[in-house]
């Protein structure tokens, strides 16, 4: 436990000096509360005594009231304030960490569990500075401060009440293992619990469309049913720790109210030393009271950090290491050498030995079945997917020597699945540099043939499209990611199958417009179909991970290959020669 939270030291470092004097702030709040029993059996004793001049004690407890309650505004300012700033930075990490991971660890971790890491542990973690560190002093602070003073009125009686202590001791640390598993499996838990409601609600049409509401109801309940049983767990262990607390503090009056009465009666100690006494008491065994809060809290940080750490401990999938010989600006010329590429989850190497150049401003179109491996193709160029060293050049220089933020800022990848923010069309649009002119906006809208739609809402430019662009058609998001690629003006763009949801004449328009806006810049496009293809001036057909056949339309349809089969069936005719398996129209890979 205190080797996972001692990982959070280099994030306190920058305020250890804000949090130092707030834990100063508290120990002298304990000595001037300590001292209000002090007075008051200074007071009690020249009652007793016959004196009735009680002006000093009564202006020593007000002073000390005072100054305690200046002092623990101070440090609870101090010690929050920081456990906020460590939470920001945490956040900070977290969200910059989870931006440098690729497809593997998104494949291994849902969008519900790194929510609940960035939410609900990191509020763990601020909770443990902000609310552990201070009953965590005020328990030290106190016992100190409690205990000298009990030495100071009665040494007999306060070495009387140290014989529970190991007992005590016992207790906590056997009762703080149970609470570290119970607080792990809560937030394993939550993190299921998050998963399982991202994952429903982002396929809500399904499930409707499905009919499947009542299915994913009973699925939940029993994720939910999970949760809470890790929950009463938990609290149940808390419960143990917290009810031992009164007795133990039941325990200690019954002995100073016994032998302190003997004291008293005996001369040994006055009337307002045992009042004081029994006080000073109270202000040792009143924070133990939530020794069970603590405990619970400092485990559930611990597993919190953990699990924060295991997303801080992981290297960049896609490690950004540029030697220097990138040249500053990419002219497009393309060259793969007997690249071959493994998905972890994959039997089967998803590219098997493939060997491909491209010329700057060649437009080459990649075609073949679902699964063929076109989409992790053109992924390997940006290294979206890592490619192995010496298999993947721009401009002759290895990929992987290019700084990432160069890369990919020239090789402009317009991904299939078309994907909007929940903002303006102008700033989805120009996503990659807010500043540029509305002029060049509206004519990468135009080039991708989406000018008309927007004049045609009434916010124009400033339509918000609503999360993920739900407000939009299927054609009308892949045009606006379309217009956000040429926008750009990148040296090389890919088109990754984004005219899937284009009707035919809309493709034409798009194309035609493109071939010209894009003389002497190489393009890729990923298709499946024909009317898209024959613009280019290459076609490569991709069949199993290799490239099995590559030309122009005319040489293609000559060979009467896999391609003229395509052909034929787009036409509506009927394939002739070998059977070949119907092409799938849809996600490629």
């Amino acid at each position: 436990m205190l080797k996972s939270l001692l990982r959070l030291s280099p994030f306190i470092a920058p305020y250890r000096w804000r949090l130092s004097l707030g834990v100063a702030a508290f120990g002298i709040a304990r000595l001037v509360e300590g001292l209000v029993p002090f007075f008051l059996a200074m007071g009690i004793d020249r009652i007793a005594a016959g004196d009735g001049d009680v002006r000093a004690p009564v202006l020593g407890i007000a002073a000390a009231v005072l100054a305690r309650y200046l002092t623990v505004t101070g440090a609870r300012y101090a010690v929050r304030t920081t456990g906020q700033r460590v939470a920001f930075d945490l956040r900070q990490r977290l969200y910059g960490d989870l931006q440098r991971q690729g497809a593997r660890f998104l494949n291994r971790h849902s969008i519900g569990d790194m929510m609940t890491r960035a939410v609900a542990d990191i509020s763990l973690i601020q909770r443990l500075i902000a609310m552990g560190t201070i009953l965590i002093i005020i328990m030290a602070y106190a016992t100190l401060v409690g205990f000298g003073f009990m030495l100071y009125f009665s040494p007999a009686l306060t070495l009387l009440l140290l014989p529970p202590m190991p007992f005590i001791y016992y207790n906590a640390k056997r009762l703080s293992r149970q609470m570290g598993s119970a607080s792990m499996a809560v937030q394993n838990r939550l993190s299921d619990l998050a998963a399982q409601t991202q994952e429903n609600l982002a396929g809500i049409r399904t499930i409707q469309a499905m009919v499947q509401e009542e299915n994913e109801v009973a699925r939940f309940a029993a994720t939910n049913e999970n949760y809470a049983g890790a929950f009463y767990r938990q609290a149940q262990v808390n419960s143990l720790m917290t009810a031992w607390m009164p007795t133990l503090a039941a325990a200690c009056s019954i002995t100073i109210l016994g032998y302190g009465g003997h004291l008293v009666l005996s001369g040994e100690m006055t009337p307002g030393a045992l009042v004081a006494f029994f006080m000073y008491v109270n202000m040792v065994v009143q924070p133990f009271r939530v020794a069970g809060f603590i405990v619970n809290l400092v485990q559930r940080g611990a597993v919190a950090s953990d699990r924060l750490f295991e997303v801080f401990d992981l290297e960049a999938e896609v490690p950004d290491r540029p030697n220097g010989a990138a040249p500053a600006r990419i002219k497009g010329a393309i060259d793969i050498r007997a690249l071959t590429l493994r998905h972890e989850t994959g039997r089967d190497a998803a590219l098997k030995d493939v060997n491909l150049a491209i010329r700057p401003g060649e437009m080459i179109a990649l075609m073949g079945r679902i699964g063929a491996g076109k989409t992790t193709l053109l992924k390997t160029l940006v290294r979206l997917f890592d490619p192995p060293p010496d298999s993947v050049f721009i401009d002759g220089v290895d990929v992987r020597d290019y700084p990432l933020a160069q890369l990919r800022a020239q090789v402009a990848l317009v991904p299939q699945q078309a994907f909007l923010f929940g903002l303006p069309l102008k700033d989805n649009l120009s996503y990659d540099d807010p500043q540029r002119p509305i002029d060049r906006i509206w004519a990468a809208a135009a080039a991708a043939d989406l000018k008309d739609t927007i004049e045609g809402f009434p916010q124009g430019m400033e339509t918000i499209v609503g999360e993920r662009g739900v407000t939009l058609s299927g054609g009308q998001k892949h045009r606006a990611t379309l217009a956000r690629g040429l926008i750009r003006e990148a040296p090389v763009l890919i088109l990754d199958d984004c005219f899937s949801s284009v009707d035919t004449e809309t493709e034409e328009r798009i194309l035609t417009g493109l071939n010209r806006s894009r003389s002497g810049r190489t393009t890729l496009i990923v298709s499946h179909r024909v009317s898209t293809a024959r613009h280019a001036d290459r076609i490569l057909i991709l069949e199993a991970g290799r490239i099995v056949e590559g030309g122009t339309h005319r040489e293609l349809i000559e060979r009467d290959g896999l391609y003229a089969e395509l052909e034929r069936l787009q036409r509506g005719g009927q394939p002739v020669g070998k059977a070949v398996p119907a092409w799938g129209i849809g996600a490629s890979s």
